[in-house]
């Protein structure tokens, strides 16, 4: 005993001492190295029985326990049957002597390696584990302890964490679900013993807190008068032990939801205890109770009260969140709103708004938010089950979610609650559509409910209804979504808007255009207020309240702006004529307030406070432009119907429109509103293409500025889209109108002198025989080269779908500066960053203009590429000039992409050289890297070369293949085959999980397109696949793509069943190592020869968790144990 007590007054100091603040690293890896040799002795545990009943020390008792922990799941089998019972026996006991004055951590430590024995032995070597723990629970004084153990065991056991056999998985559980319904009664009864016992219903009850509002709705949810009786009883106040054991028989009941199906062991009375603790959570009255009391009595305070309520609402939505309800239980369901429905109307009763918000604000933020959970599982899982049940009022429903939505006391909460609206109007919209007789009935019964909706929505976006609320949202910091706070809010705001809008078509326009209306007034009438001052412009609003109110109806303005650009998509298409004076009314609003911005230059104008006002004007021009743009595919409409008798309304609304953009085009705008415009400009060119757009001065005006050498130069992202919208007015055929009125010749020459002046300075870069290139510093010619090719790289983008017309003139305009750029490209190989954008350009005209292109000129390109990019300059690129050198060499395989993908026989003498390339000078140098850059364009090129080369493979016609049968096909080029697959195998052993994810699908698309599978089938190399596909299962190293990998493996397999079960599988378990023979003929003969998907990979899966467990058992064995 002396050693004992000796180890343990050692290991006391040890742990002392490596807790200690002054122990240096070093010395806490020694001690550690020592305590982990200690707990790797064989008999080590009985130390750990002796230090853990005789030591107080936590660091001591956590380090005992740990080494039970690691001897239970990981050398079990080796440990002999006599110490595994003593082990059995000691530590429970140690458990039941100690629990009451363990710390909490250490007790539930303990509990887990008492429950991870059972995992291993119940019910055949521990036969009693289960019993014991209820025993706990019935006997009042261990309740807490076997609700603890009662849920480890569920968490432990029902989803086992530890690798066991499938086999001891699927028993478990079976086990388990054996043991429910006595479970569900303990756990029953526990609540409502607490429940009754502390109830004062003996007293005469409180006036019902109801009462006065009981009427209609109440009775509607609620139908047997006792159920709504009993809801009304008076919460009662709980000692703190009763608090803790109803909080734990809470949690137990949520675990258990969580994996036990729907059935009758789920009772009614059940259900209605755990409604009663629900109600903790929204009793503020008690609450209020509890804390007087509380100073007084064993009570629980608030806060413990409204987590029970908490505890309770998880049970609810744990079982809310099943999507599989079987008949039997949909009573129980509707039961289980009807309740929940009782607590929402507590929760938002009284018609003085402010005190249901108060309301909300005294609850507990988590209730809250179990509660949202709550009402988004019912509208997205159930509403279309209940809204059948007559007695279900889901109108008085949603006006109870209304009140709950609007006096939400966080911003996160209202979110959470638009997030209901908005899967309310899908389920509605999905509904009308697939009942479109009814769509009447269906509207007319919740027509007054959206109106509301809609209503309150845009009150809570304007500043004139919610301006204290609007202010505290952050509109400066970006989120994940590259959004601020505020454009988050109005963006959900304006989606919920939208589908009103799309449901109620008329009352949403109706509603939203007077709002509009009244904030345009307001900034129509500015100009009275404009005076002239020394320096400009001066807007004389001066007063500080008027100045807030103008900076309230201008962010108003902005938003309904917005709103109305939003709902652009609701008058087009097949309501355009129902829709057309609506729609029209809007857009000759947008187009008087655009010109009126930009008449009388309010982005330029001078105001009290600039810091506010000035942001505010640019933001409401910069909106009134953006929601003219939403209204580019009405316009084109408007067009198409009007082209024949080119109405005077038409023109006019476009050449107004073209007077508010031209002054924007200016280097003096503001970034925000210059953009703008041009977005706008683009859109008519684009969308809209009046015939008459040319024509127009404004429009000549632009052009003028464009090509004016001497004119300062936008912003680049400008100049790119004014450059489109111009190339766009000149290159797309205008609508409605035969090929011989589309005026080509002039638009050509027109277009020529477009790009001629766009690109003057890039094509003079090019060297002549006659005059050698002038030296220019190298960043102003690269600065040349950047602002050139980013305009024509966009003007080809945006033309490579449309016809052939339009392409061949824009290839024409750009001839010569394409063969500049081929020029000057071997020049600067070496510098990567002009490299990249010259291989962009060229990536665009071979994805968008390679037939204008024409043969000779696309070989004599891509020969050039091939020539530049050597081994040599491969390597330098990719591992030396970092992530621009990579970029480089991705583009030029994205290049290669298009070039194998060309149909017919043209490019096909390239393809020896393109593998050869891909092969030999690209793969060598990234195969060894751990970084994914180039990996994935490589294997894409590979696959496109594969996918739409075969016959360059595979060379036999139709006929052959059926007169000699699959097998016989003859393979050309087998070696360059053969080390694309090899690398494609090689991939599967790398960590990138996107490049194997990627690379898997490529395999299975060329099996699903060209039999690949069949043709590696004479070559051993399919079952390398397999081989390869298993081990990365039994490492576990992508779990992330399990499922997939399993239905690649049975695809692979399923070309050769006979061979996989016969020859593959003996062979794969005879190369594995760690396990014995025995166990490798048990894995055998467990997987099934099934030849169906889901079987087959279920039996892949259960082989590979079987095979990890029994490395895991042999692991644990002593050394030198003998296995039978």
């Amino acid at each position: 005993m002396a050693s004992e007590e000796a180890s343990l007054r050692a290991l006391e100091s040890l742990m002392t001492e490596f807790f200690h603040d002054c122990t240096t690293n070093e010395r806490k890896r020694e001690i550690e190295e020592l305590l982990n040799n200690f707990a790797q002795q064989i008999g080590a545990w009985r130390f750990c029985l002796y230090f853990l009943s005789s030591t107080r020390n936590d660091y001591v008792m956590m380090y005992s326990l740990t080494v039970f922990e690691n001897l239970i799941n990981k050398m079990w089998l080796g440990v002999p049957s006599q110490d595994k019972m003593e082990i059995r026996s000691c530590l429970p006991k140690l458990l039941l002597a100690h629990h009451k004055t363990l710390p909490y951590f250490i007790r539930n430590k303990l509990c887990k390696v008492i429950v991870d024995i059972g995992r291993q032995d119940w019910p055949m070597f521990y036969h009693d584990f289960f019993t014991n723990i209820l025993q706990l629970i019935q006997s009042p004084v261990t309740t807490p302890l076997g609700l603890i153990m009662l849920k480890t065991t569920s968490e432990e056991l029902a989803c086992p964490r530890e690798d066991l056999s499938v086999a001891r998985k699927e028993e478990l559980r079976k086990l388990l679900l054996d043991q429910v319904q006595t479970v569900l009664g303990l756990l029953t009864g526990i609540l409502e013993t607490v429940w009754d016992k502390h109830s004062v219903t003996a007293a005469t009850p409180p006036p019902s807190p109801t009462s006065g509002e009981s009427g209609d709705l109440l009775s509607n949810l609620l139908q047997s008068p006792s159920s709504a009786k009993l809801l009304n009883q008076p919460i009662p106040i709980l000692d703190v032990e009763s608090e803790y054991i109803c909080s734990l028989a809470l949690e137990c009941l949520a675990h258990l939801f969580s994996w036990i199906p729907l059935s009758a062991s789920i009772t009614p009375s059940l259900l209605t205890t755990i409604f009663h603790f629900a109600r903790f959570g929204c009793d503020i009255r008690a609450r209020k109770m509890a804390s007087v009391n509380g100073s007084s009595q064993n009570c629980v305070s608030g806060q413990e009260r409204g987590r029970l309520g908490v505890l309770a609402m998880s049970c609810i939505n744990e079982l809310m969140s099943k999507n599989c309800v079987p008949m039997e239980f949909e009573e129980y369901l509707l039961r289980m709103f009807q309740q929940t429905f009782y607590l929402l109307q507590k929760i938002t009763k009284d018609n003085n708004a402010h005190t249901v918000k108060s309301r909300l604000e005294e609850l507990d933020e988590s209730y809250i938010e179990k509660f949202t959970d709550f009402l988004r599982l019912f509208v997205s899982v159930h509403l279309r089950r209940i809204e059948s049940y007559s007695q279900f009022p889901v109108v008085e429903f949603l006006t109870l979610l209304f009140k709950y939505t609007f006096h939400q006391p966080t911003h996160e909460g209202y979110f959470s609650c638009l997030d209901i609206w908005t899967l309310f109007l899908d389920y509605l919209t999905s509904k009308i559509k697939s009942r479109l007789g009814d769509k009447e009935a269906v509207l007319n019964r919740y027509e007054d409910a959206l109106v509301l909706l809609l209503t309150e929505v845009l009150n809570r976006i304007q500043f004139r209804y919610n301006q204290a609320q609007l202010e505290e949202l952050d509109d400066e910091t970006l989120d994940d979504d590259q959004q601020t706070e505020w454009q988050r809010y109005l963006r959900q705001s304006l989606e919920v808007v939208a589908k009103v809008m799309e449901l109620l078509p008329t009352h949403a326009f109706s509603t939203l255009f007077p709002v509009l209306q009244d904030n345009l007034e307001v900034y129509l009438g500015l100009q009275q207020f404009i005076v002239t001052s020394g320096s400009g412009h001066r807007l004389n609003i001066t007063a500080e309240n008027d100045c807030r109110r103008l900076h309230c109806s201008l962010r108003d303005l902005s938003s309904l702006l917005q709103a109305v650009g939003r709902l652009a998509e609701y008058f087009i298409g097949d309501v355009f004529a129902a829709r057309f004076n609506d729609a029209l009314t809007v857009v000759e609003r947008l187009v008087k307030v655009t010109l009126y911005g930009s008449q009388i230059k309010l982005y330029n104008i001078e105001t009290a406070v600039p810091s506010v006002l000035k942001p505010d004007l640019i933001d409401v021009h910069a909106q009134s432009l953006a929601a003219l743009q939403a209204y580019s595919h009405w316009l084109a409409q408007y067009c198409s119907e009007v082209h024949r008798q080119n109405t005077q309304q038409f023109v006019t609304l476009i050449s107004t429109t073209m007077d508010a953009i031209t002054p924007l085009i200016s280097t003096k705008v503001q970034d925000k509103l210059l953009l703008s415009a041009c977005h706008l400009l683009v859109s008519l060119a684009t969308t809209v293409r009046p015939v008459f757009l040319i024509s127009i001065p404004a429009v000549q005006k632009v052009f003028n500025r464009i090509t004016d050498a001497s004119a300062l130069r936008l912003v680049d992202k400008a100049q790119v889209l004014v450059c489109r919208a111009l190339s766009n007015i000149l290159l797309l055929p205008w609508p409605n109108l035969p090929e011989n009125e589309q005026q080509w010749p002039v638009r050509s020459i027109n277009h020529a002198s477009l790009i001629s002046a766009l690109s003057r300075d890039y094509r003079n870069l090019k060297p002549s025989a006659v005059a050698p290139q002038r030296k220019m510093p190298l960043d102003d010619t690269k600065l040349i080269i950047h602002q050139t090719l980013s305009v024509l790289e966009d003007i080809v983008e945006n033309i490579s779908g449309e016809s052939t017309k339009s392409r061949q003139i824009c290839y024409q305009s750009l001839q010569e500066s394409v063969q500049v750029s081929l020029a000057l490209f071997p020049a600067f190989i070496h510098q990567s960053d002009v490299t990249d954008e010259m291989l962009s350009f060229f990536l665009t005209l071979f994805r968008g203009l390679r037939v204008q292109m024409g043969v000779p000129f696309t070989e004599q390109i891509i020969q050039t590429f091939l020539n530049m990019f050597t081994r040599e300059q491969l390597a330098e690129s990719i591992l030396h000039e970092g992530s621009t050198g990579c970029r480089v060499v991705e583009k030029f395989l994205k290049i290669l992409q298009v070039v194998v993908q060309e149909p017919g026989q043209v490019f096909k003498p390239f393809l020896p050289s393109i593998i050869a390339l891909c092969m030999e000078q690209v793969y060598p140098i990234i195969a060894e890297r751990p970084s994914p850059d180039v990996k994935a364009e490589l294997f894409e090129l590979l696959f496109r070369t594969l996918h739409h080369n075969w016959r360059y493979f595979f060379k036999s016609t139709v006929l052959a293949s059926v007169q000699r049968g699959i097998a016989e096909e003859q393979m050309e080029n087998e070696p360059q085959f053969s080390a694309i697959m090899q690398a494609f195998g090689q991939s599967f052993l790398q960590p990138d999980i996107h490049l194997f994810k990627q690379n898997l699908f490529y395999l299975e698309t060329l099996n699903t397109k060209q039999k690949l599978y069949h043709k590696i089938f004479r070559t051993a190399m399919l079952f390398q696949f397999v081989n390869v596909l298993l081990q990365v299962l039994v490492h576990k190293s992508h779990d992330l793509l399990q499922e997939e990998i399993g239905i690649a493996i049975y695809n692979m397999a399923s070309v050769d069943f006979d061979g996989f079960f016969a020859a593959f599988l003996p062979e794969f378990l005879t190369s594995c190592d760690g396990v014995d023979a025995n166990q490798k003929s048990v894995l055998g003969r467990n997987f099934k020869m099934d030849r169906d998907l889901p079987s087959f990979t279920q039996n892949v899966h259960r082989l590979v968790n079987d095979l990890r467990y029994y490395r895991l058992c042999n692991d644990s064995l002593p050394p030198g144990t003998v296995k039978l």
